[in-house]
């Protein structure tokens, strides 16, 4: 409880000093007449109560502090909260084609490694809402936008190899994100897009797509996964079992870097676990929830609580002194 006029409780200071003078015998003492007998004032019938003007005073005193409190206006607060969130709506586009199976994020190959990123950076995005894609040599959706992280996490957990016919077309699969984002009437539409190849399939070039995205006011990030140079790729052969074969990694990085440009996004290169996590982190720090909170107070008056005693105070001093207390002549 607090009150909202504390200053009215100086009206009380001043009664409280005189009603301390007035017990402790500094002021209140009234004319008194001396009786060599007090037989004769029992004869009448007076009845005289010890310490009647004090309890008088102390009566008014009291009434005067309730009063005072119930016009400093005693109140409760419930509190309110007003939230407005600018979400950002996201897509994440990942390249599951043959080649992410390269062993050179050790000791996990490089389709892993980009699964785990992509859960922790989604689970780091309470208040937006996500699609995910797969492309290899096609493009599948997912899941469309949604605030189901949960559901998001566990299809990123079951995206396996092999799940699509081979290929990498990174251009249908930026296509199938945007167009994720199509109807998003989002502050901010984002498309994540991880690779680790060269476009070699489907009906959608990737600069195509990349207008599409600047046409639709899509920012797109593009990650190369991979290590540049010489890596290690386990094949399935059905006449001798896992190969170990050394492959060169390829990754057109100018067309990555066009794409991220011309939308208004940024192109990476991460070449181990560490790497991809800080790509994330970076890309999560770009592209941050606006969550603005307006905190309101209702108040609730209290004053009744003090002013019904207050006057019932009052009425009996009345009654105090015009009943029950006979005043001696």
């Amino acid at each position: 409880m607090k009150f909202a006029d504390p200053v009215y409780f100086l009206l009380v200071l001043p009664a409280v000093v005189l009603f301390v003078l007035y017990v402790g015998g500094k002021v209140g003492r009234g004319a008194s007449i001396r009786y060599s007998s007090v037989g004769l004032v029992k004869s009448a019938g007076a009845r005289g109560l010890t310490g009647g003007k004090t309890f008088t005073a102390l009566l008014r005193l009291v009434a005067l502090c309730l009063l005072a409190a119930a016009l400093a206006r005693p109140q409760t607060g419930t509190g309110e909260e007003k939230t407005t969130q600018q979400v950002i709506d996201v897509a994440i586009a990942l390249d599951v084609s043959g080649s992410m199976a390269t062993l050179d994020f050790h000791p996990d190959n490089r389709l892993i490694a980009a699964k785990r990123e992509a859960q922790r950076f989604v689970k780091g995005r309470p208040n937006d809402r996500i699609a995910f894609v797969v492309f290899a040599g096609q493009s599948v959706t997912q899941s469309p936008l949604t605030v189901d992280h949960r559901a998001i996490q566990t299809l990123i957990d079951r995206v396996q190899l092999g799940m699509l016919e081979d290929g990498t077309a990174i251009g249908l699969g930026l296509a199938s994100a945007v167009n994720r984002l199509k109807g998003s009437e989002a502050k901010s539409k984002v498309v994540v897009l991880l690779t680790d190849g060269v476009n070699n399939a489907g009906e959608v070039d990737p600069l195509t797509a990349a207008g599409l995205a600047k046409e639709l006011g899509v920012r797109v990030y593009t990650i190369g996964v991979g290590r540049e140079g010489e890596s290690i790729l386990p094949i399935n052969d059905p006449r001798f079992g896992t190969r170990l074969l050394r492959v060169q990694t390829q990754i057109d990085e100018k067309a990555l870097t066009t794409i991220a440009r011309r939308t208004g996004g940024r192109y990476f290169r991460a070449q181990d676990g560490r790497e991809l996590r800080d790509v994330f982190e970076e890309i999560d720090r770009l592209e941050r929830t606006e969550v603005s909170v307006e905190r309101f107070t209702h108040f609730e008056e209290h004053y009744h609580l003090f002013l019904w005693p207050a006057l019932f105070l009052l009425l009996f001093e009345i009654l105090w002194m015009n009943v029950v207390r006979v005043r001696l002549p």
